[in-house]
């Protein structure tokens, strides 16, 4: 009887540790995932406005620049 409960207490053991092993599984998916879609919203979004942006003064600075040479 002894060893039928050892048993059973190294099955429930492992069960426990493949969900362990699993929900750490889903934790590594859901980091990757939002790190993922992160490094699109940077590259499909902030990037080309900082560019954008970058090149707006650039152009302003330099016509600014053209203007009070001008005068």
């Amino acid at each position: 009887m002894k060893n039928m409960y050892y048993f059973c207490g190294l099955f429930i053991t492992n069960v426990i540790m493949e969900i362990g092993q699993f929900l750490g599984f889903l934790v590594f998916l859901t980091v990757f995932t939002m790190g993922f879609w992160m490094l699109i919203f940077l590259l499909t979004t902030v990037v080309p406005y900082w560019l954008f942006g970058n090149l707006m003064e650039s152009w302003k600075l330099k016509k600014e620049a053209k203007k009070a040479k001008s005068k």
